[in-house]
C-alpha cells in the first residue's frame, strides 16, 4: 500500500479514537447521552478561537480615551446598575471609532460594589454586615470630543453587563 494512504489511515484512526474518547468522557461526566453535534461545534469553536488568537486581530484599533465628566458618568452608572458605590479609579472608556469625529460610541468599564446587610439571628436581634460584593460593570454611551477627551452624554449611558466578581455568601450569589 502507498505510504501516503498509510499515513492518512493512521491519522484517521487517531481522530476516530480521540472522538470516541471524547464522547465516552462526556457521557461519564454528564451522565446523559452525548450531543454529538454540540461536541463537534465546541471543538470547531475552540480551533477557530485558537487560529484567531495566533493570527491576532488586525482590525482592532481600540483606543483608551479620557473622560472629561468622570463624576457624572460614575454617578449615572451607579444609579442605572443599582450599586451602592463605584470605584472611580477603575473607570475607563474605549472606542473603535476615530476620535476626530464630533460624536463617537464608547464602551465604559468600571468596578462597583454593593454593601450587603442581612438580618441575623432572630432570637438576639443582631444584624450581620457582610463585606462588599464586587461587580464589574460594562456600559455603552455616546460621547462628544472636547478638550483632548470625551464628554459623555449621561442620558445615552446604557448598562450592558453587570458581572459579580466577589461575594461572601455560601452559594456565591
Amino acid at each position: 500500500m502507498n505510504s501516503v494512504i498509510k499515513y492518512f489511515l493512521l491519522i484517521l484512526l487517531c481522530v476516530v479514537f480521540f472522538e470516541a474518547g471524547l464522547v465516552s468522557a462526556n457521557t461519564i461526566v454528564s451522565g446523559e447521552p452525548p450531543n454529538i453535534g454540540n461536541l463537534i461545534n465546541t471543538q470547531l469553536d475552540g480551533i477557530n478561537s485558537l487560529i484567531k488568537l495566533l493570527q491576532g486581530n488586525k482590525n482592532s484599533t481600540q483606543e483608551s480615551i479620557k473622560i472629561n465628566n468622570e463624576n457624572d458618568v460614575a454617578q449615572a452608572i451607579q444609579n442605572k446598575s443599582e450599586m451602592n458605590g463605584i470605584n472611580l479609579q477603575t473607570l475607563s472608556a474605549h472606542t473603535n471609532e476615530s476620535t476626530n469625529k464630533d460624536q463617537i460610541n464608547i464602551t465604559i468599564t468600571v468596578m462597583g460594589y454593593k454593601t450587603t446587610t442581612t438580618g441575623g439571628n432572630v432570637t438576639n436581634g443582631s444584624i450581620i454586615i457582610r463585606p462588599n460584593e464586587t461587580y464589574s460593570i460594562t456600559a455603552t454611551a455616546i460621547g462628544t470630543t472636547e478638550n483632548g477627551g470625551i464628554t459623555v452624554d449621561i442620558k445615552s449611558i446604557v448598562v450592558t453587563t453587570v458581572r459579580k466578581l466577589y461575594s461572601n455568601s455560601a452559594n456565591g450569589t
